[in-house]
């Protein structure tokens, strides 16, 4: 295989090493940061929970596109609204309590969601609950009294210094219809 070509964005060139996908990205980039478990067991498991929230993030994108990335929103109308129940009927209740019931069993603690210390893991946690508090805001409404744990780690990342400085700086890029976490009303829960 060609190390120089990658088949799309995003990737990381880091010298001569050329680094795709998210997940893939992260595993490489995270020691470098402090953003991984120093027990080389616990980077695959952390690396295993980033791979199933891109399943999650996949999933999230197949409610507004559930026929096909080339046809416009408007064009699967129908069929995003039939797909949007069944995720926020099943799939979020899915995932959630897996990662409710992961930080929970974390030998380092429920603050975190792999060890016991920070990782890009918790950082994408993050992410995903604000992305599906913007895309699902019925659907999400009261999650914090289903999912005691999760909330504690949104809520303690979002306090992060630097985090909280970014979240209040111009710099943030704000959720739109153009990302993955989309809101149309019609597809969120009660609409």
């Amino acid at each position: 295989m060609n190390s120089t070509t990658a088949f799309a964005p995003p990737f990381l060139r880091d010298g001569d090493v050329l680094v795709s996908h998210v997940a893939n990205i992260f595993f490489y980039l995270s020691p470098k940061l402090g953003l991984a478990p120093s027990n080389e067991a616990l980077r695959y498991v952390a690396n295993g929970l980033q791979l199933t929230i891109t399943d999650f993030v996949c999933e999230v994108h197949d409610t507004h596109h559930p026929i096909s990335t080339g046809l416009y929103y408007e064009d699967q109308k129908a069929e995003a609204k039939a797909r949007s129940v069944g995720f926020i009927d099943e799939r979020i209740p899915k995932y959630l309590g897996y990662f409710e019931r992961t930080l929970h069993q974390n030998p380092g603690g429920s603050q975190h969601i792999v060890g016991s210390q920070l990782s890009y893991v918790d950082l994408s946690l993050f992410q995903v609950i604000e992305g599906l508090c913007y895309a699902f805001p019925n659907a999400m409404k009261g999650y914090q009294d289903r999912y005691h744990a999760l909330a504690d780690l949104h809520a303690v990342v979002r306090e992060r210094p630097r985090i909280a400085a970014y979240l209040a700086s111009p710099r943030r890029l704000a959720f739109s219809e153009d990302g993955i976490f989309r809101h149309y009303p019609e597809l969120d829960a009660g609409n």
